[in-house]
């Protein structure tokens, strides 16, 4: 992958829009500029969990106007993610379908845990390093990341289901802040924080960074009012307890410290934050400068330097589902070949990565069970954490293993975009060739693909030395024409 100079991360988050440009020196990021609007795609979401058509009127021409700013920059120096909203939304597909045309760029729906490693990645990278074991918690606009790490490694990594939007629509949905509304959301957000605090409490790490906007607008709000003289405090947190339920109303807030566009979502940024101070034991707390923008580009510049994380994830999957390395290596290598010549130039970098990756993973289903592993192993693709992966990856890695054997019937309706069919053909055709698991001499092979059609032209007398091969191709093309789809193997 060529390294770009100018590198962007899009942030969808579930209360603010975020774009982050940076130009790369040295293998080093110097941030250019950067924008941000409030859309509040949280406060959106239906009961029954639909975004709603005034969320996506907000959002949409949001994209437009970051589009219009990423103009011209190469598709791979650009990174776009969503966050719980869009992990939540049962409509996410048909909204993210206008989203990607308005920004221009495809956009990746990221795991919480994947979102907590590069919020610590974006904190990690952006501060002085600190010695000792770090907590940085990220509260969003729908959930909030809680990571311990050393350095610049993550140790533990969790998101929780509950964030500075959602709290606020819930418990102060008409804005009114009582002594019963309040202490409802700090007691769920403390039944939440309960779930981790055995392992994130105050004995498991040596100093608490808090990121984003709700921690650095608490910071702000408790510093200028005289609340805490440095950071985020339990006392402090305290004081402007009281001062939200004297006001009584969130239009009738006005402290020193508090942006306007901060006030609808303080009651429930201030709930969440406060339970975790009380379960986890903190005291105090620190602004972070860095973020997930930051993590996201520093992801993306990872990849160009061979460093991606993607590739670390794929290596710890073979070893602990016990790989046969030296199969999955034929099958890679095959299946890649075969991918190129059906594709041409329509099989990218990233095409080829995530055929690999689905090649190199194929069978680790068979330390579930023998019979239906490829089933095991889509479904561990889809549902595992992978750091570095979004969604839309592991669900094209769970795709691409799942039909790599077996009736393709079950798969009609999801192998509809011809790359994707070249490609599960390729997966196919290697695993066939080298079921005895062994070296086989390969012969001489050309593939062709137009539309519905494919041939796959071999070296004479291959296919007589063979018997067992030529058979399995047979009942290949008869999978392949159930579909609708024409499989032609000759010799010439």
């Amino acid at each position: 992958m060529q390294q770009q100079p100018i590198l962007a991360a899009v942030d969808l988050g579930s209360n603010s829009f975020r774009l982050q440009i940076a130009r790369v020196e040295n293998d080093q990021l110097y941030m250019l500029d950067g924008l941000r609007e409030a859309v509040r795609l949280a406060a959106g979401l239906t009961e029954d969990k639909r975004l709603d058509k005034a969320a996506q009127q907000r959002a949409l021409p949001c994209l437009q106007r970051f589009g219009e700013r990423l103009r011209g920059l190469p598709r791979e120096a650009v990174r776009a993610v969503g966050t719980n909203s869009l992990r939540v939304a049962k409509n996410a597909p048909e909204f993210l379908q206008q989203a990607e045309a308005a920004l221009g760029f495809p956009i990746d729906v990221i795991a919480g845990r994947e979102e907590a490693r590069l919020i610590y990645l974006g904190v990690a990278r952006s501060q002085p390093q600190a010695e000792g074991r770090q907590l940085v918690i990220d509260i969003g606009g729908g959930s909030t990341e809680f990571v311990i790490g050393s350095g610049a490694k993550p140790l533990r990594l969790e998101s929780l289901y509950m964030g500075s939007v959602s709290y606020s629509v819930r418990y102060f949905p008409d804005g009114r802040i009582v002594k019963s509304n309040l202490k409802q959301a700090e007691l769920a957000a403390r039944s939440e924080v309960q779930a981790i605090a055995s392992e994130y409490s105050r004995g498991h790490w040596d100093v608490a960074l808090g990121s984003s906007g709700t921690a650095r607008a608490l910071c702000d709000i408790l510093e200028q009012n005289g609340y805490s003289n440095g950071g985020i405090t339990r006392e402090g947190l305290e004081l402007l307890r009281e001062q939200l339920l004297k006001a009584g109303d969130v239009a009738k807030l006005d402290l020193p410290g508090l942006k306007a566009d901060r006030i609808p979502m303080l009651p429930g940024g201030y709930a969440i934050m406060y339970a975790a101070f009380c379960e986890l034991g903190i005291e105090q707390m620190q602004p972070a400068l860095g973020a997930l923008r930051e993590g996201l580009l520093y992801d993306l510049l990872g990849r160009f330097h061979h460093d991606d994380m993607r590739e670390v994830t794929m290596q710890q999957f073979m070893r602990r589902y016990h790989v046969d390395t030296r199969q999955a290596s034929r099958v890679a290598h095959l299946a890649d070949l075969l991918a190129r010549q059906f594709l041409a130039d329509r099989f990218g970098e990233e095409d080829s990565h995530l055929l690999a990756w689905a090649a190199n993973l194929h069978e680790i289903g068979i330390s579930v069970a023998h019979s239906g592993y490829h089933k095991h192993t889509a479904y561990i693709l889809a549902n595992a954490d992978m750091p570095g992966f979004s969604k839309t990856e592991q669900n094209c890695l769970s795709l691409l293993t799942l039909s790599h054997r077996g009736n393709l019937e079950k798969l009609r309706d999801k192998l509809v975009a011809p790359e994707k069919l070249a490609q599960v053909m390729a997966l196919r055709l290697a695993a066939l060739i080298y079921r005895n698991r062994g070296d086989v001499e390969l012969p001489a092979m050309q593939g062709r693909f137009s539309g519905t059609r494919f041939q796959l032209v071999l070296s004479p007398g291959w296919l007589l030395r063979n018997p067992l091969t030529e058979a399995a191709l047979l009942e290949e093309m008869k999978q392949w024409k159930g579909l609708g789809v024409s499989m032609q193997v000759v010799e010439g």
